[in-house]
């Protein structure tokens, strides 16, 4: 009966009751997964005294761990639900956020940027940016981190709230609060720490428990080419399974993107600004144990990234086959309905029984706990270091002992949960998850990455440069957002199309906040007075000797293994285009 009913299209998208109940077997696997990440924590807390063991784990992790964390950073319930949210709404396109979208921004800050980071003994980007243009610039990036940080945990908290609403029925607070408290108890405990062992246990979870949609799907829909032939019978109007073919007119694909919008917006802009100065990421990579494990883990990371659009994107195209019919996520509210955001938990009840439910749910509740976690240890680490550490010496004229650090530290993770609760309603504002998050990377980190680079490469950047590009950066992003909402015809200016989507609109936002955050720092640069080359060592590439990796043997040197992840990429986005 419960088969039958969940495989009726009419009922998916017409009935908000409960699809599922959990056995007591799927329960069980819940309950223990709580228990055991708690337990984590709790242990972990003996290894966390220092601030150096809270904030950056030791800085002991090898390649592989640090890799994977890095990646599983990433890999949350926003990354789940939004994704295959947005394959659902524009169909393999979404995949490039996956492959150009990743991959060569990976690549370039294990081989480029991360010596500098590394180097340098830096425990945030907006640190890095102290030590390259002093206050102003790191206090800028910190204020704007710290928001878009609680922002995005939020997301994953609604993410989550959805999965228990569709799958369970259980209450959208009682969910929120009940997971958001487990992160919150456990990096408290442990810090960084805790929060990148358990994001590894996560990331073996998630492919654990997310396998199921994308094998099942694809044995329901006949194959890959089965599933096509499906979404074209369902979608006669839009071509949702090829990368690039047709992305030579805004007009020819579900995004209303050119493909000068993903090559330079996307590719160029958003990845490398999020890559290579998110702090979420990159602080993982800064605990790894010594400067060729902290370049390899990225690349480590990359590699695994290739293969997430298995478990991300295929179950929304999948849902374009057996489940047409979902709608935005305004129009759900207004009539009632399943939006896109739902429709990875929708597959994940289509096709999942006793045990198989638990451990899917399971696999969601650790992705989402994988997210969140990543943004409050990042959120405590700025705020604690690059806001609170500067005004207490400026209050108390002396700096503070290294346990009254870790202390605030842990305060400033509950208070980043708190308020993180109170964003995730702000979601419902947008279409989709993925639209959202995409509106806050165009915000903070696409003019970051244009400060960070610059001050890396070019020695001539100055602190004033530095400041003014980057606070230039934000404020016309956040300009042009408000000016297309005030006047939407004001599209085709910022997205160079009338006909372009919200995923289009913030790709290009991006490249226009970037390029004028790039202009301001170089014009400002070059009316004021550098620092002399001996104060940038360690942090300008010009004056920095990198440590040589000629006595490696060929098969432990990271540019070996960066250029091999390349070539894949390069083959995969061939073999779909």
């Amino acid at each position: 009966m419960i088969n039958s009913i969940i495989k009726n299209p009419v009922f998916l998208l017409s009935n908000s009751t409960t699809i599922f109940s959990l056995g007591w077997v799927d329960s069980l696997i819940i309950v223990v997964y709580f228990l055991f990440v708690l337990g984590i924590g709790y242990y972990l807390m003996r290894f966390t005294k220092t601030g150096e063991d809270f904030f950056m784990a030791g800085r002991e992790m090898t390649a592989w761990i640090a890799g994977l964390s890095f990646v599983a950073a990433n890999l949350g319930s926003l990354e789940l639900m939004g994704w295959a949210a947005s394959a659902y709404q524009y169909g393999i396109l979404a995949t490039h956020w996956y492959w150009i979208g990743a991959i060569p921004a990976m690549l370039f800050l294990g081989i480029v940027m991360m010596p500098f980071y590394y180097i340098s003994k830096t425990h945030s980007v907006p640190g890095y940016l102290k030590l390259r243009f002093g206050e102003g610039a790191s206090l800028l990036s910190a204020v704007s981190f710290g928001f878009m940080t609680v922002f995005m945990s939020g997301i994953n908290m609604y993410s989550m709230a959805i999965v228990m609403k569709v799958v369970l029925g259980w209450d959208i607070h009682f969910s929120i609060w009940v997971s958001s408290l487990t992160v919150m108890v456990y990096v408290v405990l442990g810090g960084l720490l805790s929060a990148i062992f358990n994001e590894v246990l996560q990331f073996m979870l998630i492919w654990l428990g997310a396998l199921l949609i994308p094998i099942v799907g694809l044995i329901e829909a006949g194959g890959w080419d089965g599933m096509v032939a499906r979404i074209q019978t369902n979608f006669p109007a839009g071509d949702y399974t090829h990368l690039w073919s047709t992305m030579g007119s805004f007009q020819d694909n579900p995004m209303g993107i050119h493909w000068t919008g993903i090559v330079f917006g996307l590719g160029l802009i958003i990845s490398f600004a999020y890559w290579t100065t998110d702090f979420l990421v990159v602080q993982r990579v800064l605990s790894a144990k010594d400067l060729r494990s902290a370049k390899m883990a990225p690349i480590i990371g990359a590699g695994f990234k290739m293969m997430v659009p298995f478990i991300v994107i295929l179950p929304g195209l999948l849902g374009l086959a057996v489940i047409p019919g979902l709608v935005g996520e305004k129009e759900a509210i207004a009539t009632g309905g399943h939006s896109y955001n739902e429709v990875l938990p929708l597959m994940l009840a289509r096709y999942a029984g006793p045990g198989l439910l638990g451990l899917g749910v399971t696999a969601l509740i650790a992705g989402f706990m994988s997210g969140m976690a990543g943004n409050v240890s990042a959120f405590a680490t700025v705020w604690t270091y690059d806001i609170y550490k500067p005004i207490h010496l400026w209050i108390k004229k002396t700096e503070g002992t290294d346990a009254h650090y870790v202390k605030i530290g842990r305060w400033c993770t509950i208070i980043g949960v708190l308020i993180s609760i109170g964003t995730a309603y702000l979601v419902q504002q947008f279409a989709s998850i993925m639209d959202y998050v995409q509106a806050l990377f165009s915000f903070f980190v696409a003019p970051l990455f244009g400060t960070v680079i610059f001050g890396m490469l070019w020695k001539r950047t100055t602190a004033a440069g530095g400041f003014w590009g980057l606070f230039a950066g934000i404020g016309s992003s956040i300009a042009m957002w408000a000016w297309v909402k005030l006047d939407p015809g004001a599209l085709k200016f910022i997205a160079l199309s009338e006909h372009a989507k919200d995923m289009a609109e913030n790709m290009y936002r991006a490249l226009w906040s970037w390029i004028i955050c790039v202009v301001v720092t170089v014009v400002v640069s070059l009316l004021t007075k550098p620092k002399p080359d001996s104060e940038l060592v360690g942090l300008v590439k010009s004056v920095t000797t990198v440590p040589s990796e000629g006595d490696l043997p060929l098969y432990k040197r990271p540019i070996i293994w960066a250029s091999v992840i390349f070539v894949v990429f390069l083959v995969l986005n061939i073999i779909f285009w």
